[in-house]
This record gives structure tokens, C-alpha cells and sequence, in this order.
């Protein structure tokens, strides 16, 4: 039966043609677009029209995939009259679907986990094509290694997947939304916002109920807007974080340094330069021994005349050798905090950094000003441990959520230790 598609959904189809180049679509960006209709769709069309092909249908939980995403796929099926057990049966316990024509569709949880880290799961599967629903959820590493996955009777010799989102600020916003904004998208990608108001079938009451919510839930979900994606688990506001781009009026302030040392098999060493509480310049180290480090601190600590107990570096990992060199002060991310109520030390100095920015106290020269905006914005409250202290999300889960580590954020949040304790000699770190 013939499927009546909106004015975005036919482009994202025409993106997703065997006569198109584009590999990769990310469709969606606010409620209502009708995402999991048109992935469904395409993936049940795929597997009739192309026999023995072999597609896979991914979420990050296999529980919200069955009772959302695969709804709608069982519907669409009945809506073409697709009978189970005639034109196609489903393995519950394999999470496979058998089409009549010797097609399959593979049903699987795309989250990363400890356990499988480098998704061993996916074996030595082979696919023809793809749809992801709710990519934001998934990491950028696990979407790569199953892009790289398509290789199985592919048709007209080119692979296809079709990622949905809602905005968020990882990685597909990175990846897909500003690359395609400032023209910089792959050339094998496309992006195509679809809004409920796109939506002819999105009823009226729906879109009503859109407009009560919440300014930044209204703006994300209805509007569409992915540069004003807050949530309560946020510690840094947008529009705050803007604001500290601006040159001080006082200059004349105690200066310091603070250094996020790249870590082994790490590529980038991130330095601040502070004069009081502005951050005056920014030097960025890619793949350099911590020789070159050291040398790199020391000419800045002469040049902008820094006293070395206003010199604070990462000592986890490799940054150990770096202030052992200088001789100066060493952070470690899981010491004691400062404050009771906070879980480590990097935490506590995130927090403060917050309080910082939010009372419009820290500026930054404006170099790196989107790099600085979209690390910060990365930086989460996690839930409450056993103790109920505070905690921000560590930067392992960070890099596989967003695909980038947050090295110039965690530059920028030593420097809250200083005001955190201004008797800075007699503090000892665990």
C-alpha cells in the first residue's frame, strides 16, 4: 500500500537512493518528523525489493527499541499487508527477522559497554544497510565500526545507513548539524532537519502540547534548536558560556597556569594562560613528548612571569613526568575534594568553575571559542553516589558519548582549584 511522505522524508529518501552518493543521512532534529516511520519503511522496502539482503535496525536499548521503534515497524508491516509467519517470522530469542525472499533484518542493542568496549558483539556480521533510531544515544565509535560493517550484497555497489536524532550536543551535532551549517559536511553525509510543523499528519493538539513545554524543551523539541540544548543535568548555561568571551577591564592580576597533560596513546595537551581570572592565551600540543611539554611550560612561565606555585598540571597519567620536571604543583582528577559534599577533586573544581562563569566572573580570549563551548557544554552532573556527594561524568564516558575528549574544559576547570583554596601551599593532595 502506498506510504503518503512528507516534503523532508522524500528528501532523506532521495539521499538514501541507490543512485545517490550519499552513505550516511541524519534526519530529524525535533519531535513529530516522523523518524522511526521512515527508517522502518525504508528498512521494510529494502529487504522486499532487494532478496537475501541483509539490514539491521539498531537503538542503544534493546528494550526501547522492541516497544517503540519496533511498533511502528509491525504496524507498517500490517499496513502492507505483510502477515507474520506468511511473509516474514521473527526470532525473538536471536532478535531476527526472516523475510520470505531470503532477506533478513537484525534486531540489536547499539549501547557501549564495559564489558564489549570495541562492540564485539557485531562479529563478523555483514550488512547491506542500516537505521540507527535515536542516534544520539549511541556513541560515535559504535556507529563507525557499524558503518564499516557494510559490505554484503550491497545494491549498485553502495553502502547506506540512516541515522534519527532529536538535537543534542554530541557528536552528530559536531558531525552532521554545524558541519552542514558551515558547509563543512563529508561529502558522502547529509543532514535533514525535519520539525513536527513538516509534518501534514502531526495533529493539532500534538503540536498544542509542544507549545506548553518548557522554553529550552520547546525551543529543542519544537523548534528545532540545537544551540539551546539545556538540561537540568547541565552545569554550564549557553548563553553564560558566550558571555565569557569578552577582554577584562582589569589586567594587572596575579598570573597562573594550567595544563591538561595528554595522556598515553592521547594526542592533545591543552595550556592556559591566566592573568587573574581571564583566560589571556590558549596553547594547544599535538603528539608531542612530555620533554617538549615541559620546555613549552617553562617558556611561558618566563614569558607572562609566573611564580611555579601558581603552576598546576594534570598529574594522572604521563602529566606525573611533567610535574616532576617543573617541580610545581600536580593535580589528580580522584583526590579528596576541597568541599565535604563533592565526590573528587575534579568535580569539586568543575562545580566551582560553574559558580564562576554563572556569577560572570571568568573570560576567555575568543581563539577556541567553539572548541571551549562545546566541551564545557559536555560536562554533566552525574546522580548521586552512595555517600550523596556530587560528581560530574568522567572523561572515558565522555569521549565515547561525544567522540572528543574535553581536554581545554578540564584546562579550564584546575583553574577553579586556586579559588576554591587560596592557601594553596598548605593544602596536601591524596
Amino acid at each position: 500500500m502506498k506510504i503518503e511522505f512528507h516534503e523532508k522524508q522524500i528528501a532523506a529518501l532521495n539521499a538514501l537512493a541507490i543512485d545517490s552518493d550519499i552513505k550516511q543521512v541524519l534526519y530529524g532534529g525535533g519531535v513529530g518528523g516522523g523518524k522511526s516511520f521512515l527508517g522502518c519503511d525504508w528498512q521494510i522496502k529494502r529487504r522486499l525489493k532487494y532478496p537475501g539482503t541483509r539490514g539491521l535496525i539498531g537503538r542503544a536499548e534493546l528494550k526501547k527499541l522492541r516497544l517503540s521503534t519496533m511498533q511502528t515497524f509491525f504496524e507498517l508491516c500490517a499496513h502492507h499487508n505483510l502477515i507474520a509467519g506468511k511473509h516474514y517470522n521473527y526470532n525473538g530469542q536471536d532478535h531476527v527477522i526472516t523475510w520470505f525472499n531470503g532477506s533478513q533484518t537484525i534486531l540489536m542493542d547499539l549501547a557501549d559497554t564495559p564489558s564489549d568496549p570495541e562492540f564485539q558483539r557485531f562479529g563478523s556480521i555483514e550488512l547491506t544497510d542500516y537505521f540507527v533510531d535515536e542516534a544520539g544515544e549511541v556513541s560515535e565509535k559504535c556507529v563507525n565500526i557499524l558503518a564499516s560493517r557494510v559490505r554484503y550484497k550491497l545494491i549498485n555497489d553502495k553502502p547506506k545507513g540512516l541515522l534519527t536524532c532529536n538535537p543534542h550536543k554530541g557528536w552528530l551535532y559536531r558531525e552532521f548539524f554545524d558541519a552542514k551549517r558551515s558547509g563543512l559536511i563529508r561529502s558522502d553525509r547529509e543532514f535533514i532537519q525535519a520539525l513536527p510543523t513538516d509534518n501534514p499528519h502531526v495533529s493539532p493538539v500534538y503540536l498544542e502540547s509542544l507549545l506548553l513545554l518548557p522554553e529550552v524543551d520547546r525551543k529543542r523539541l519544537l523548534e528545532g534548536d540545537w544551540d539551546y540544548d539545556e538540561t537540568k543535568d547541565r552545569l554550564y548555561e549557553y548563553d553564560d558560556l558566550l558571555r565569557c568571551f569578552r577582554t577584562p577591564a582589569n589586567s594587572s592580576a596575579d598570573k597562573f597556569i594550567t595544563a591538561d597533560i595528554a595522556r598515553m596513546g592521547d594526542d592533545r595537551t591543552v595550556i592556559v594562560v591566566w592573568n587573574g581570572l581571564h583566560a589571556e592565551k590558549f596553547v594547544v600540543l599535538k603528539h608531542k613528548p612530555i620533554n617538549e611539554v615541559v620546555d613549552t611550560i617553562n617558556q611561558l612561565v618566563k614569558s607572562h612571569g609566573v611564580k611555579l606555585s601558581n603552576v598546576l598540571c594534570d598529574e594522572d597519567g604521563i602529566g606525573g613526568g611533567a610535574v616532576d620536571y617543573l617541580k610545581c604543583k600536580g593535580f589528580l582528577n580522584g583526590s579528596k575534594a576541597v568541599r565535604d559534599n563533592y565526590m573528587n577533586l575534579k568535580s569539586d573544581c568543575y562545580f566551582k568553575m560553574g559558580e564562576l562563569i554563572t556569577n560572570n566572573l571568568i573570560t576567555f580570549e575568543s581563539t577556541h571559542k567553539d572548541t571551549i563551548v562545546k566541551e564545557l557544554e559536555m560536562i554533566r552532573r552525574e546522580k548521586l553516589d552512595s555517600d550523596g556527594k556530587l560528581r560530574v561524568t568522567n572523561k572515558e564516558d565522555l569521549k565515547k558519548r561525544h567522540g572528543i575528549s574535553p581536554d581545554f574544559a578540564d584546562a579550564i576547570m584546575m583553574r577553579a582549584f586556586y579559588e576554591l583554596k587560596k592557601n594553596f601551599g598548605k593544602y596536601a593532595f591524596a
